[in-house]
C-alpha cells in the first residue's frame, strides 16, 4: 500500500512540474504588453560564452509598451542588440549608446488570434505531459500486481491517478484561459 502512495506522490510532483513548465512557457508568449520575462531564455555572447541576458544587464519596463535593457558594461550593448535582432521576438532594438530600448508594437487582431493558437498548443503540450505521467504511473501500479499487491488496491491507485490527472489538466485549462484573456484584451 505504501508503494502505491509513493507512486502517487511521484506522479503529483511530476504533474506539478508539468504545470509549472506550462505556466513558464505561457509567460513567454507576449500579449502586447512589455514584460521583462519576454527576454527570458535570450542568450548574449559574453566574453566568448553564451550567457542569459539577465546576467549581463538590467531589464526594466518604464511603461506598458517599452522594455529597457541596460548592460552592466557598456561594451556589451552591441552584443545585447545583436542577440535581440537574432532572436525570434520580432523586436527592433534602438541603441542610444547606454541602453537598448525595445518598443512593443500594438498587436493586430490576426496576430492576437495566432498568439492564442500558440498558447493553446503550449497548454495542449502540458496536458500531454500530464497524461504521459498518468500512463507511466499506471504502468508502475500494474507492476505491483506481480509483487503481490491486491487488485483492489491497484485499482484504487489508478482511480487516484485519474483524479490527479483531471485536477492538473484543469489547472492547465485555467492557465490557458487566463492567457487567452490577456492576449485578447486590447
Amino acid at each position: 500500500m505504501e508503494d502505491i502512495e509513493l507512486y502517487l506522490d511521484t506522479a503529483r510532483e511530476s504533474m506539478d512540474s508539468a504545470v509549472s513548465y506550462t505556466s513558464k512557457e505561457l509567460t513567454k508568449i507576449r500579449a502586447g504588453k512589455a514584460m521583462p520575462s519576454m527576454l527570458d531564455g535570450l542568450m548574449v555572447e559574453y566574453y566568448g560564452s553564451p550567457t542569459p541576458i539577465a546576467q549581463v544587464a538590467s531589464i526594466n519596463t518604464p511603461d506598458a509598451r517599452t522594455i529597457v535593457v541596460k548592460p552592466w558594461e557598456k561594451s556589451m550593448i552591441s552584443e545585447v542588440e545583436k542577440a535581440i535582432i537574432n532572436s525570434d521576438l520580432g523586436l527592433n532594438p534602438q541603441n542610444d549608446g547606454e541602453m537598448v530600448r525595445l518598443n512593443i508594437p500594438v498587436l493586430t487582431e490576426e496576430r492576437r488570434k495566432n498568439l492564442v493558437k500558440q498558447a493553446k498548443q503550449v497548454a495542449e503540450d502540458g496536458k500531454i505531459r500530464v497524461r504521459s505521467i498518468r500512463k507511466d504511473t499506471n504502468s508502475s501500479l500494474k507492476s505491483l500486481l506481480n509483487e503481490g499487491a491486491s487488485e483492489d488496491a491497484v485499482k484504487g491507485g489508478e482511480d487516484d491517478v485519474q483524479k490527479l490527472t483531471d485536477q492538473y489538466s484543469q489547472k492547465i485549462d485555467e492557465l490557458f484561459a487566463a492567457k487567452e484573456k490577456d492576449i485578447m484584451t486590447i
